[in-house]
């Protein structure tokens, strides 16, 4: 059987979501608490990768375990098997972290992926003017005057499918830097400035390089019309990729309706 694990963290003591060798990740220690849990290993397949400092909202791990969260195939049918789920989750979290929480362990079908099957990804990046302790840790402290209208008009200008070879990093392993992006915007959320991105997929350091390169505009750096060309060149040393990891936020992984079902079902 196939289970879906939605969890959130603070990614600031991390090396990022997925294992890694000699560094601490979102996966290494949630597998730590499941080794625990279980009494064996359970191997982890990521949704979305978040780089060193990056948080989330919300994301999602799966695996396949025949016996989990018992010992026994008969326990496994609902309601029990909701019941089931739910203790192991407040297990689960009495073992992990203060920076992670894992939100609910549900069942689906065998054929369900939670990388793959994803529809979407919606990541905020957060900005703050005016000095504030309190979220230091989760935006970016940036006092400089901005123009946020132009930004929105370098915003507006990678939405649909596009080639974003440019705000891609060196050394990734995909096959092609095209992706579709359906939202992009800056917007200000109480005290913050807030930059929201939602796309099918993101490239290694997609995001940053975007905020990087548009708070260029914002402060006058550069013009609209030559971030449209940093977009052209496929150049990613055109691009400015320098904003930090604490600002950004993944908030969101959207799969199609009928992927989640039997979690609905369960719950409804």
């Amino acid at each position: 059987m196939r289970f879906f694990i939605e969890l959130s963290y603070m990614g600031t003591a991390y090396s990022g979501f997925q294992i890694q060798r000699n560094a601490n990740s979102i996966q290494a220690e949630v597998e730590k608490a499941l080794l625990i849990y279980c009494k064996k290993a359970i191997v982890l397949t990521g949704s979305s990768r978040t780089d060193a400092g990056v948080h989330a909202i919300q994301n999602f791990f799966h695996f396949d375990s025949d016996e989990f969260p018992c010992n026994s195939t008969e326990n496994l049918q609902q309601p029990n098997l909701i019941t089931q789920l739910s203790n192991c989750v407040y297990h689960l979290n009495a073992m992990l972290p203060r920076d992670i929480a894992i939100i609910r362990i549900f069942k689906v079908s065998d054929e369900a992926h939670c990388r793959f099957d994803a529809s979407s990804r919606e990541y905020h990046y957060g900005i703050y003017q005016r000095k504030n302790p309190f979220v230091e840790r989760t935006a970016y402290y940036y006092p400089y005057r901005l123009d946020v209208e132009k930004m929105n008009k370098a915003a507006a200008l990678i939405v649909g499918e596009k080639d974003f070879t440019s705000f891609s990093k060196k050394n990734t392993q995909v096959r092609h830097f095209q992706c579709t992006v359906k939202e992009s915007e800056w917007s200000w959320q109480n005290d913050k400035l807030i930059y929201t991105v939602k796309a099918n997929r993101f490239l290694r350091g997609m995001v940053k390089g975007l905020v990087g390169t548009m708070l260029r505009v914002g402060t006058q750096k550069i013009s609209v019309k030559e971030f449209e060309k940093i977009i052209e060149s496929r150049d990613c040393k055109q691009a400015d990729f320098s904003v930090p990891s604490h600002g950004l936020f993944l908030v969101k992984v959207e799969y199609p309706p009928l992927l989640l079902l039997p979690y609905h079902d369960a719950h409804d």
